[in-house]
């Protein structure tokens, strides 16, 4: 009797998450965003939110919730109901490094959530002053062998993507380097150009017409294979084996998010991936598209908060 009533109770639940899935959305769905508007996340975030709206015939608003490198927004998005209803459009520090460098961080991106899709990614660029003398990643590489913690290296901001990526060669490598983090990537920029300091790493996308111009120099990009619009520029991996790093986007929700809404939402960013025009606008902001199933998603996430947990633990990056 006691097996018949477990049974019909699992057979209830999933015909419920079925239906659920099934009849999502039936109401305004919004993407909570960790940045201020204007901003990267926020710009592809609404224009994922425009697509979604168009497929599903319901309203996707965007919702920015900055404040406490993505502390804020996760909690807006933990807090929500899981229902799919509220997702989440976080980057790869705000998901899994804001956790292990904050202290008031209290979330666990696996625990407290369910990956629906990974969105887009952008490879790190190492660029220099023409006039730096340094005219190959190798070079940089042979500087900070030599010269243990006297070549400075340039990030935006501490414990960015950069900033990791530029502790991960090292680590690679057995280099050296004085790590310089700033208070964002204008004033990163101007100090790197101006030759205050003479390597520099950060996202493409801020990169790329500078170097185009002739006022900063291309050293490597980090991607796993020539990507368009970088052709010509080196790979790191060639010089250093194993640097390929990137930084990326991907669409969350609460954790306990039924299976079929986050199949639903999966499926819908896929199909949104598969639109010329939005990988077009992808690319002017320096990103590329990402499509994964949901498997693939949460395997890339786990995969990268191991990546950046191991960089964090030897680089010695204590948490604040």
């Amino acid at each position: 009797m006691k097996r018949r009533a477990c049974l019909g109770l699992l057979l209830l639940a999933g015909l419920t998450g079925a239906a659920h899935g099934a009849s999502y959305p039936d109401r305004i769905v919004r993407i909570v965003v960790p940045s201020i508007a204007g901003s990267a996340p926020d710009i592809i975030a609404r224009q994922v939110a425009e697509r979604l709206t168009a497929t599903w015939k319901q309203q996707v608003i965007v919702e920015n919730k900055p404040g406490g490198n993505g502390i804020v927004a996760m909690s807006a998005l933990r807090q929500s109901a899981p229902d799919g209803y509220t997702l989440g459009l976080f980057h790869a520090a705000a998901a899994v490094v804001t956790p292990m460098l904050y202290k008031e961080a209290k979330f666990d991106i696996q625990r407290d959530t369910e990956v629906a899709a990974t969105l887009a990614y952008t490879p790190m660029m190492f660029v220099t002053d023409p006039k730096s003398g340094y005219r190959s990643l190798a070079d940089v590489l042979k500087a900070g062998k030599a010269h243990p913690d006297d070549i400075a290296i340039g990030s935006p901001t501490r414990g960015s993507v950069p900033h990791l990526t530029a502790e991960m060669m090292g680590q690679l490598q057995k280099a050296k380097f004085r790590q310089i983090s700033f208070s964002g990537t204008t004033q990163a920029i101007q100090a790197v150009v101006k030759g205050d300091v003479p390597i520099y790493v950060d996202g493409i996308a801020p990169l790329v017409p500078l170097v185009k111009s002739g006022r900063l120099k291309a050293l490597a990009v980090t991607s796993d294979t020539e990507l368009p619009g970088l052709d010509g520029i080196p790979l790191a991996k060639d010089v250093a084996p194993g640097l390929v790093a990137k930084g990326w986007f991907a669409v969350f929700a609460p954790k306990g998010t039924p299976g079929a809404v986050l199949d639903e939402v999966n499926a819908a960013v896929g199909r949104t991936l598969a639109q010329s025009v939005f990988v077009d606008r992808l690319k002017d902001l320096g990103t590329y598209p990402m499509a994964q199933s949901r498997a693939e998603s949460a395997r890339f996430v786990q995969a990268e908060k191991v990546r950046w947990e191991k960089v964090i633990q030897d680089a010695g990056v204590k948490a604040e």
